[in-house]
């Protein structure tokens, strides 16, 4: 279960980002509400998670998957800069996940 918590508190802590790139510097009133709705549903979520997990692996792996998600989001939806090195450092971060999740 703290599996499922962990994924939604991701996918909240995404929409808290892509919150923020349409909050305008909070000059957007609604945009700017859902930052903090989303990140404290987020954080809520990881709270559920801390509860069976450890810190170190949860937080890792939080931050780690939101990061390489808002990456791929800027790139697709944003339409962002595409480069190699962007790319290869995305799979390091998934790498990354993997090996905290296999090698704990």
């Amino acid at each position: 279960m703290y599996w499922l918590y962990l994924a939604i508190g991701i996918v909240f802590e995404v929409l808290g980002t892509i919150s923020m790139k349409y909050a305008e510097g909070f000059t957007k009133l609604v945009p700017s509400i859902f930052v903090f709705v989303f990140y404290g549903l987020s954080l809520a979520a990881l709270v559920f998670v801390l509860e069976k997990m450890n810190v170190s692996i949860a937080y890792a792996i939080w931050a780690s998957v939101g990061t390489a998600l808002i990456a791929i989001i800027g790139m697709i939806w944003f339409k962002e800069p595409v480069s190699f090195t962007k790319i290869v450092s995305i799979l390091f971060i998934i790498a990354g996940i993997i090996g905290l999740e296999v090698f704990e």
